[in-house]
């Protein structure tokens, strides 16, 4: 997927980006703070954390929330987003910026953990395989990498089923027809796999452990342990 279309789309959003966000995630609160919560629950504090596509910011918010004192490095391609973000911390030296398109390469620090929220399904297979990868240098051993993502069924039938259902929930939603019709622009940059297919492809990148730690239909977040 080409990243300057990504970038377009979603600066285009920014500014409306989180207020939609529980329109357009039907299961929010238990996909963004529960599975973050179950997660600080059961893990030391990291000393460091890399937000992949990070947006405005708003999963950061919620590791924060949990982990105010570890050090944040937030990234993205979409500059007008980071700028929500660095208004949304503002003031806070723990939490870093980069402007960057993470296909093609990570910050050169190390991480205890690797988050991202609903970006990295919009990557091609083989551009998923290195990123991958490449998370897995990142982290030392029993670093974990959480991604928060929208998945396919796996199975075309389910697929059309999850697919109409989500549908059919956000067009009673209050979202404005030009919302719905930027969402569907959106849906055409979507490169979803299973979540079957992502668990082989993090074991095939070393990952020893890898979990589906909360799912909703579409939406799941897969942990994956060094």
């Amino acid at each position: 997927m080409e990243a300057k279309e990504i970038a377009v789309q979603f600066n285009g959003i920014a500014k409306k980006y989180d207020e939609n966000r529980r329109k357009f995630i039907p299961c929010f609160d238990d996909f963004y703070f529960g599975a973050t919560r179950f997660l600080a629950d059961c893990i030391s504090r990291p000393k460091s954390v890399l937000d992949l596509g990070a947006g405005t910011g708003l999963l950061s918010y919620y590791w924060y929330g949990c982990f105010p004192d570890s050090r944040y490095t937030l990234v993205d391609i979409a500059e007008d987003m980071l700028q929500i973000a660095k208004e949304r911390f503002l003031g806070l030296e723990n939490v870093n910026f980069e402007f960057l398109d993470y296909s093609l390469g990570l910050p050169k620090q190390e991480f205890d953990v690797v988050i991202s929220a609903l970006s990295i399904h919009h990557l091609e297979n083989d551009e998923k395989d290195k990123l991958f990868k490449n998370i897995y240098d990142k982290l030392p051993s029993g670093g974990i990498f959480v991604n928060y993502d929208q998945f396919c069924a796996g199975s075309e039938t389910l697929n059309r089923w999850y697919d109409t259902y989500w549908e059919s929930l956000l067009l009673s939603s209050g979202l404005s027809e030009n919302e719905l019709d930027s969402w569907r622009e959106r849906r055409k940059l979507d490169r979803e796999c299973s979540q079957e297919e992502e668990t082989a492809v993090l074991k095939s990148a070393g990952f020893k452990e890898v979990k589906c730690i909360y799912c909703n239909q579409k939406f799941a977040v897969l942990a994956a342990i060094k």
